[in-house]
């Protein structure tokens, strides 16, 4: 056939049309929700950089969860930020620890009515800010710091996450830790591996919100952004290793990478929105640049597009309600 007779056009005439056929839907169920917890806070702090997420304090941390859930939120990811740091992050290995006492009140708080998904890396905890254990020289000592993973990952399930998040990008993290996780008891708890971290310029904003000390950069340990083999040799390890779910971040930049992971792995595929891409969509909207709703819903549909069944994203609870609105 020819013009006229082909008309696309047709299935976009109304929005009712527009929904019917529409390829790519995001559920609030996919979204999962970062959340920062400081110790000694009595109220929440804002982020400058992130405008409307906050640093929690306890309280406000488990009244923020409970939304979440009745948002239809799928899950949640805990960062802690405490007080003080050493050289060795033992914060993040002390069952007293910030994130592992907010891992208690949420799990006392919500149960099983979310995932309940923790930070496994030691950056927060760290007076350096790196993701592991300096050696004598100063360069991130790769196997004593799965040690430590290991260490901090069964304190974290013990405190009651469903789901550990490795993503401090230490060769044979995922292996270590489910060794350490099974021997411990926690035979049922799942692993969402940071498969592909890359070492990119987007992640100044979640600087700020864990207060970070890191001088210098990541490079030696987080992916080169060029790299496409090395990110899907990364995976094919850490699902060998035995992760459950396996995740790409940043998101909007590596869309590509995303996809190739999808079309190769039998895993659940997440992917990261991070504080930068944040930052930038708030900016732009703030400054009347961008329509701020419909980028939010714009950038989550193009990454679950890519094939992420699964979104980390600020934006989770305000994006279920958008998406419950429109459907």
């Amino acid at each position: 056939m020819s013009f006229p007779d082909i008309r696309p056009r047709r299935l976009r005439h109304t929005p009712a049309m527009r929904r019917l056929v529409e390829e790519t839907r995001v559920a609030p169920a996919q979204l999962i929700l970062p959340m920062f917890v400081k110790e000694g806070l009595t109220v929440p702090r804002p982020i400058t950089s992130m405008p409307g997420v906050v640093q929690h304090s306890r309280d406000s941390l488990r009244k923020a969860v409970v939304e979440a859930v009745q948002a239809g939120v799928g899950g949640v990811m805990l960062f802690g930020v405490p007080e003080t740091r050493d050289e060795t992050g033992s914060g993040g290995l002390d069952p007293n620890g910030i994130l592992n006492v907010a891992l208690r009140d949420v799990r006392a708080e919500v149960g099983d009515a979310t995932v309940i998904m923790s930070d496994v890396c030691l950056d927060e905890f760290t007076s350096h800010g790196h993701c592991g254990l300096l050696a004598a020289d100063g360069t991130v000592d790769n196997d004593a710091t799965l040690e430590a993973y290991a260490q901090m990952a069964v304190a974290q399930a013990d405190a009651g996450a469903h789901v550990l998040g490795p993503s401090g990008m230490m060769d044979g993290q995922v292996g270590v830790i489910r060794k350490a996780l099974d021997a411990a008891g926690h035979t049922d708890r799942s692993i969402l591996a940071y498969a592909v971290k890359y070492a990119s310029s987007f992640y100044g904003p979640f600087r700020e919100a864990v207060e970070s000390a890191l001088e210098g950069d990541r490079r030696t340990y987080q992916q080169n952004p060029a790299n496409l083999r090395e990110s899907m040799r990364e995976v094919a390890l850490d699902v060998a290793e035995g992760a459950d779910m396996v995740m790409v971040k940043p998101a909007l930049p590596y869309l590509d990478v995303i996809t190739r992971i999808a079309d190769t792995v039998d895993v659940p595929v997440a992917a990261y929105q991070i504080s930068g891409e944040y930052a930038m969509v708030e900016a732009a909207a703030a400054n009347g640049w961008i329509n701020r709703e419909a980028a939010i819903l714009e950038t989550l549909t193009s990454i679950h597009r890519a094939g992420a069944q699964l979104i980390l994203t600020y934006w989770a609870v305000e994006a279920a309600t958008l998406l419950r609105a429109r459907y």
